[in-house]
Order: structure tokens, then C-alpha cells, then sequence
């Protein structure tokens, strides 16, 4: 038997009465995610834990690597098996670290193992779970619905193709798979690939030689975005620059499409500009904004020239782009044009910052128009989680918060969401029994129920 009891993470007996009557059972709005949408349509069954497991995602190979595991055993040619058992092995050790947690309760939750995932139990784990993956024919969509996921935001570029989420909600699942709108790649015009990306996008609406015209090509691709259901986008941005003039953007872009290249000056007057831009698109067309900061990626150049983007290499960035943040909300606020927005910060030395300056924009156009979003990757653990959750009281109001997302590649990502459900009701839990605040059960049950789904369900616009 595993250490996982019932009442873990909840310290006292409120938490566990909040955590139990109020946040266990709500639904699942998963808001941010970067599941494969082509997957979910095709909800072919799985052969193995590994392709469920560890296919694809990178928090557990880091965390491999961090105990020097070779490469051939994490995105190498071993077999699945050698992979799973060496992911096991590594894991038994990893005190503290979330995938220590969230592991454990993958398997309980979604295979009914409680075996400690350990080097002594892996061959054994491994078996139990291939055996009941066959037994059930487990797919794709039936662990959606098993974790009982009402909706899922998918993360894709302008260019993506929008027939696929047309095919899955012919299917009539019953949860809602629907697009979030990036175009990281759009912005990103040092990149090497920049003129394919930009020919991808031209390829479904127009000729974009010039700023302008790449304006209306991204505004013709949000409009196909919003015929499949889309209300949310994403921004990421390792920081906020300055809102660079248009004819300026319109140099440097003029520039990288005639292949010519570009300094990293030039590269900022242009992300800078776009962000400015694409912000001002998204009120305009009533769509939320998640705008990420703080992730300094593709450390190592070596891997990245080896396996590619967003397989593990990134970390925490100390640039401290406040003061261009605020500029950007104001500049916005005062044309009228500052869309709902979620602010995702990676470095937890700015909190109170972000948290401080986004009280500055809220309006009645939203409850909680300017949010606070959820500790992210490198934090979305106890001490992250927890952190968050006493700057958002300290200086904001918790009772408007979005709640949790998985942020996440895997299928099996859902019990984070219990995780910080958990962490929540114990903080609150907490707080009660110190006599510092009510103990009314049912109307602080009422906050958490909101925090857990309905606020998320009625910021991004869904049915409930």
C-alpha cells in the first residue's frame, strides 16, 4: 500500500470536511493545457503505461535527468519498459518533489495501484496497469471523462488546422475540446523557422508582406478560431517589452520576410509592438488573454538542436519587466482595449508585484477582470501553490479566482487539479480553526466550489 491516505495534505478536520463535502466532486475546467487535440479525436486505445506515462512529457524526464539517468532511457531507443522502470527507480527517491506526489495518485486514480512507485515495485506496477489497460481498453477520451473534465482549452498556433476540433464535437464527447489562440510563432520573428511559420499563416489567408497585412491575416485566423468555440488566447513572453511604434514593427518585419537578418533590438521593437497588438485584437473580439512570463527557454543548445522545443530545458527567468507590463495595461486601459486577463508568473519574486499592479486594472467588465493566475510549471508545487495562495489573499480577492489548470501534455495531469483543491481547502481549513476568519462551512464551501469550477466556467464564457 502506498503512503496516500485519505487525508492527505489536509492537516486538520475542517480541511478535510471542505475538501470532502465542496471541492472533491466539482468538475474540471481545464483552461490551459497542450494536450494533442488530434489524439482525443482519433481516442485510440493505449498499449502500454508508458505511452500514457512518460510519452511526451517533459516534468518527468527533468526530473530523470536531475538524477543523471542517460538520455537513451528518457527520449532515447530502451525500451518502454526499461523507461518505466527507470522512471520508477528515480521517483522512489524524489522527497518533496510534486511528480512524488502526483505519481502516486496517477496510478491510485486512474488504475486502481496503490503499489509505492519504487525501483522494488516497478516490474510489478508495470504489469498491474498493462494489465488493466488491456482489461478496460483505456483511450484517450475515456480518462477525460473518468476525471470528470467538463472542458479543455488546447494551446494553438494561428495557423493550426480548426477541422479537427469540428470532428471531435461531432463526436459529442461529453466534455468540450476547443482552441486557445497563440501566435507565439508570429511573434517570434528571430526565430529560423520564422518564413515557414509566416507561410503556414499565408497559406490560409493572405498575402502578409507588410505589418498591416499581417494584421489581417491574424485577425481572419481568430475568426476561424472563434467559429469552433474559442474565447481564450495565450501570450508567452519571457518579459514584457516596451509598445514600440508601428511604422518602427513595420521595418523590422519588412525586414525577416525578405530574409534579411535581424538584431535582437530590432527582434524586441517587433515582439513588443505584436503584443500590444494582439492584446488590443483580443478585446476587441471579447477574448480573454493568458499572458505567461518569467520562462527563459532553450537553455541547452545542444538538446534543443537534439530533440527540439520543449523537452525540458527551460527555467525561471530574473528579468524584472513591471514597469513595461503596467505601460502595456495602461496604454490598453486608456483606448479602451484591456481584455480580461491572466497574468502567469514564473518567478515568484515578483508576486506581490503582479499581484499589486493588476489591482490597478480591475473593472466591472469582469469579476476579477485582471487575474492572478495559478502557480505555473516550475511552481504549480506545495510551496508554490501555497505561496500563491497567501499573496492572492494578502493583496487581491480569492473569491474571484480562476482556480487550476495542468498546463500539461499528459492525459493524466487531472489529479493536479485535486492537488491544489486539496491545498486550497487546507489553507482555508487552516484559517478557520485559528479563529481567523468564519466558520461557517457552507458559505465558505460556496467560495471553494467557485474557485474549484464556476469562476473559470463564467470568465472564459462556457455553459456549466
Amino acid at each position: 500500500m502506498s503512503y496516500l491516505k485519505n487525508n492527505f495534505l489536509l492537516k486538520n478536520k475542517t480541511a478535510e470536511k471542505l475538501y470532502n463535502n465542496y471541492a472533491k466532486d466539482m468538475p474540471i475546467f481545464d483552461y490551459h493545457c497542450h494536450l494533442p487535440e488530434k489524439q482525443i479525436l482519433e481516442d485510440k486505445p493505449f498499449s502500454d503505461i508508458f505511452e500514457i506515462w512518460l510519452a511526451g512529457d517533459h516534468y518527468k524526464w527533468r526530473l530523470m535527468r536531475n538524477y543523471g539517468v542517460n538520455e537513451r532511457f528518457i527520449t532515447g531507443d530502451a525500451t518502454n519498459k526499461e523507461k518505466f522502470i527507470t522512471y520508477c527507480t528515480v521517483l522512489g527517491t524524489a522527497f518533496g518533489n510534486p511528480l512524488y506526489h502526483w505519481s502516486q495518485v496517477e496510478l491510485k486514480e486512474f488504475f486502481g495501484c496503490e503499489k509505492e512507485i519504487n525501483a522494488n515495485n516497478a516490474e510489478a506496477i508495470w504489469d498491474e496497469c498493462n494489465e488493466y489497460i488491456k482489461k478496460n481498453n483505456v483511450t484517450p477520451s475515456s480518462l477525460i471523462i473518468g476525471s470528470n473534465v467538463r472542458h479543455i482549452f488546447t494551446t494553438n498556433e494561428v495557423f493550426d488546422d480548426m477541422e479537427t476540433f469540428k470532428a471531435i464535437k461531432a463526436k459529442n464527447y461529453p466534455f468540450s475540446v476547443i482552441p486557445a489562440f497563440r501566435a507565439d510563432k508570429i511573434m517570434n520573428i528571430d526565430a529560423a523557422a520564422y518564413k515557414t511559420y509566416i507561410g503556414l499563416l499565408e497559406a490560409q489567408t493572405n498575402v502578409a508582406d507588410n505589418i498591416e497585412n499581417l494584421e489581417i491575416a491574424i485577425e481572419k485566423r481568430l475568426e476561424a478560431f472563434k467559429e469552433v468555440g474559442t474565447t481564450a488566447s495565450d501570450i508567452a513572453v519571457e518579459c514584457v517589452l516596451p509598445v514600440y511604434d508601428r511604422s518602427d514593427a513595420d521595418s523590422v518585419y519588412k525586414k525577416a520576410y525578405n530574409g534579411e537578418k535581424i538584431t535582437a533590438e530590432e527582434a524586441d521593437v517587433f515582439k513588443g509592438y505584436l503584443t500590444y497588438f494582439l492584446m488590443k485584437l483580443y478585446a476587441k473580439h471579447d477574448i480573454r488573454t493568458e499572458l505567461h512570463v518569467g520562462a527563459m527557454r532553450n537553455n541547452n543548445a545542444n538538446m534543443l538542436a537534439s530533440l527540439g522545443l520543449d523537452t525540458g530545458f527551460d527555467s525561471i527567468s530574473d528579468t524584472n519587466s513591471i514597469k513595461n507590463m503596467s505601460r502595456l495595461f495602461d496604454k490598453l486601459n486608456s483606448e479602451n482595449a484591456l481584455p480580461p486577463t491572466i497574468v502567469f508568473n514564473l518567478n515568484p519574486k515578483m508576486n506581490a508585484e503582479i499581484m499589486t499592479l493588476i489591482g490597478s486594472f480591475q473593472s466591472d467588465e469582469a469579476k476579477g477582470k485582471m487575474q492572478y493566475g495559478p502557480a505555473w510549471w516550475f511552481l504549480d508545487n506545495k510551496v508554490g501553490m501555497e505561496k500563491h495562495l497567501e499573496d492572492l489573499t494578502a493583496t487581491g480577492h480569492i473569491a474571484t479566482f480562476v482556480g487550476m489548470l495542468t498546463d500539461s501534455r499528459s492525459l493524466l495531469s487531472y489529479p493536479r487539479h485535486h492537488y491544489f483543491r486539496r491545498i486550497l481547502c487546507n489553507y482555508l481549513g487552516t484559517l478557520m480553526e485559528n479563529g481567523e476568519m468564519t466558520n461557517d462551512k457552507d458559505f465558505v464551501g460556496e467560495v471553494i466550489k467557485n474557485i474549484c469550477y464556476y469562476n473559470s466556467v463564467n470568465y472564459f464564457k462556457m455553459e456549466q
